[in-house]
């Protein structure tokens, strides 16, 4: 979708290698995260040396991958939503309310705010059902489509509504909604082959005839929203989704965002779902609205730093030379000098941040605000929802070992012997993630592998990480089965040496699991502390001593976890990691 400031021409201010750089990480992002280099090409009809230089740079920054012919967005590029999460302070201050509110409900929440004539979610409290919500963080959707954008249309203008009936003319399938199933268009086509969901909207959920096209009857639906106060979803995105929305308001009165309860008519017809649930949801945004009336508590402690500012960018030009488009790294710099405590900044204050020269950064502001991405009264510049289209929601369903495997992958290039990932499950440790090794010798074990966590160096790191407590209930359900003659099978001397592993930060374990087979393992923590998972170099104990083995490995190991540590704080700041 054309976000409005992009219709009219660029200032002269605006620069133009940044402006023709986030055009190819737009497409990457609105092409699932993963796309071939000549298709990016194709979809923004820049030069392949452009394309390229581009993509060398977005890898330099650690927002992309390159893996042979496709690049690949990278969990770095989470911290650019992010910053514009915190600078909002909406999932932050407003989404414990919603989780509670879908624990009490055992309902779906939604937090979406307004973008332009779409709307994008910003929190999701999502139950884990067959049938459930799927949308993201990130994800937008257009305005008719859903109950929270009727309640935004209300305060809509002359040029607010041209400007929305114009993209509908312009896109009439919502192909540019990737988020939703196509509609249909004048002709009764949905510009792709058999979409059930716009079939099916066409009939209520008894059979009645409705409206394929919800924005018909939008206008209506927009004014009796207004004068409700809340707004209805009746199948308006896909078959079985219903929703009820009510707006939360700032203390002046102003919409911030919207506060939706998605169900399914499996379980809540439409008509009955507002009855299910308004009175609960309203109590929820009557204290939504009194934490927004509070002063904002004290900012917490800044987000580690990446290390990247104006003399990083210089070493980084000199390195890559003409690979390295500066323009690039310095525009997406002054996008996560916003965040928490930081909603709004005035020039001086993103130069001090990023380290860039006032002019710099002012050329740079200028352009993101020509883009969408930063919006300004002249004086402060504060960040949009579009900075979620660069990828935050094409990122936002990563699991930990979908982020584990590639530094995998660079540890075992590294070391040249296997490395796995593997997680606590009940009282073995479950495969998530493999890299295998060539070797006429190797270690054949794949993902969903179980094993006893007792005889092997990540169940040891796992175990602990364990509190005391729960690692005494769980040796207490654990048979010590001699699996091979070095097994440690005594309580006493195992608990020991977890004890021991807790304060080296690592496990090494000598054929206790099968004779020949040496590994060495050291934990991955989350964004708590938690010990979620461990990672692992698998090897043959007849190549080198122990002692040889733990000084060849440890520092690539350490150094691996430590990178998916990272990527795990990035993008598990607002979104649920799935550790499997």
């Amino acid at each position: 979708m054309t976000h409005p400031a992009t219709d009219a021409p660029p200032p002269q201010e605006a620069v133009g290698p940044l402006m023709r750089s986030l055009s190819v990480l737009r497409a990457l992002s609105t092409g699932g995260g993963r796309q071939a280099v000549g298709d990016l090409v194709r979809a923004t009809g820049l030069a392949r040396s452009t394309v390229d230089r581009v993509l060398s740079t977005l890898a330099r920054l650690g927002y992309v991958r390159v893996e042979g012919r496709d690049a690949v967005l990278a969990p770095g590029l989470l911290e650019l939503g992010n910053a514009y999460l915190a600078a909002s302070e909406l999932p932050d201050r407003l989404g414990p309310a919603a989780e509670r509110l879908a624990d009490a409900l055992d309902e779906s929440v939604s937090l979406a705010v307004p973008d332009g004539d779409g709307v994008r979610f910003v929190h999701q409290a999502t139950r884990r059902r067959a049938m459930s919500l799927a949308f993201r963080i990130g994800d937008l959707l257009p305005a008719e489509r859903g109950a929270p954008g009727a309640l935004f249309a209300a305060d809509w203008d002359a040029d607010a509504w041209r400007r929305w009936r114009e993209r509908r003319a312009a896109d009439p399938t919502d192909a540019g909604f990737p988020a939703v199933p196509p509609r249909r268009d004048g002709n009764g086509g949905t510009g792709g082959p058999g979409n059930l969901g716009a079939d099916f909207a066409a009939r209520g959920e008894n059979g009645s005839t409705r409206s394929a096209d919800p924005g018909e009857d939008f206008a209506s639906r927009v004014e009796a929203a207004r004068t409700a106060g809340w707004s209805l979803d009746d199948q308006l995105i896909e078959p079985g989704l219903v929703a009820v929305a009510v707006p939360v308001r700032d203390p002046h009165g102003r919409p911030v965002c919207a506060v939706s309860v998605v169900s399914h008519t499996s379980r809540l017809a439409a008509a009955d779902l507002p009855t299910a649930v308004l009175p609960r949801l309203r109590e929820t945004v009557a204290e939504m609205e009194r934490t927004l009336a509070d002063p904002a508590p004290t900012a917490p402690a800044p987000e580690p730093t990446t290390g990247r500012h104006a003399s990083w960018m210089r070493a980084s030009k000199q390195e890559l030379g003409p690979e390295f488009v500066e323009s690039l790294a310095r525009g997406l710099l002054t996008l996560t000098a916003f965040g928490t405590g930081r909603a709004e900044l005035p020039l001086t204050a993103v130069a001090q941040a990023t380290g860039l020269a006032r002019a710099t950064a002012r050329r740079a502001l200028i352009t993101l605000e020509h883009l969408g991405y930063l919006a300004s009264d002249g004086r402060l510049f504060r960040p949009t929802p579009k900075v979620l289209d660069l990828g935050f929601a094409a990122l936002s369903g990563l699991t930990l070992p979908e982020i584990a495997q590639p530094h995998l992958a660079t540890l075992v290039e590294q070391v040249h012997d296997s490395a796995s990932m593997a997680v606590l499950s009940g009282t073995d440790i479950q495969y998530v993630a493999r890299v295998p090794t060539v070797r006429i010798m190797s270690v054949n074990i794949t993902v969903g592998t179980r094993f006893p966590a007792y005889p092997t160096s990540m169940g040891r790191v796992l175990l602990a990480g364990l509190s005391p407590a729960e690692r005494t209930a769980h040796l207490s359900r654990t048979t010590l089965t001699p699996l091979t003659q070095h097994t440690v099978t005594s309580p006493e001397r195992l608990a020991t040496l977890l004890e021991q592993v807790g304060e080296d930060g690592y496990a090494l374990v000598d054929e206790e699991l099968e004779e020949g087979l040496r590994s060495l393992a050291v934990p991955v923590r989350d964004r708590d502390s938690r010990v979620v998972a461990a990672v692992n170099i698998s090897t043959h104990a007849g190549r080198r001593s122990p002692a040889e083995d733990r000084d060849a490995f440890l520092p690539p190991l350490r150094a691996a976890a430590a990178r998916i540590e990272a990527d795990l704080r990035t993008a598990g700041r607002y979104v649920r990691i799935a550790v499997a």
